[in-house]
């Protein structure tokens, strides 16, 4: 029997417009959970969602993502943000080295609100869900300039996402060639 050792930038990688994911270690792999490595670029959210089956572990690499993993006193509007939870817990800023754990069931969300790229380690369980999971959405973000919604929906329900507020990329707007100027 053998493990799987894979060196800094290896595995296999979906890239689009809204996200860089590298698949790690994989159902294939003989693994009852997947790992990733997640590239969150400036100004995406992937937006407040529970899932009744899987588990999941984040843990923040580099840079710097808003996190929630708590039920709220009220599920109000299209912005998980500003959610509160019967304990007064609120969506902290996680810097590297930060881990957020959401057992099934609980609502929980990331967004890079920061100007900088994030980088996290992701893991979910079972395997291969969100292997499926990320291959498709990486069609549908790569289909076109926008995004059908009706799709992502489908999509969400196929692998137990379900969806409280809207997923969004709105990548900040830089003028000077990119130097924020």
């Amino acid at each position: 029997m053998s493990g799987l050792v894979l060196p800094p930038g290896q595995g296999r990688k979906l890239v689009t417009r809204a996200q860089e994911v590298t698949f790690k270690v994989t159902g294939a792999d003989g693994a009852i959970m997947s790992c990733f490595e997640v590239m969150v670029p400036p100004g995406f959210d992937v937006g407040a969602h529970t899932h009744h089956h899987s588990q999941e572990l984040f843990y923040v690499l580099a840079g710097e993502l808003d996190l929630l993993a708590f039920e709220p006193v009220a599920r109000s509007g299209d912005n998980w943000e500003d959610w509160v939870s019967p304990d007064g817990d609120r969506v902290i800023r996680a810097g590297a080295g930060s881990c957020m754990f959401v057992p099934p069931g609980c609502p929980h969300a990331f967004r890079n609100s920061t100007d900088e790229p994030a980088r996290m380690l992701f893991q979910s369980y079972p395997a291969p869900d969100h292997e499926r999971y990320f291959e498709e959405i990486a069609e549908i973000w790569s289909s076109g300039r926008s995004v059908d919604a009706d799709a992502v929906q489908r999509l969400r329900d196929r692998y137990d996402v379900s969806q409280l507020t809207p997923l969004r990329y709105e990548p900040p707007v830089r003028t000077d060639a990119g130097n924020g100027r």
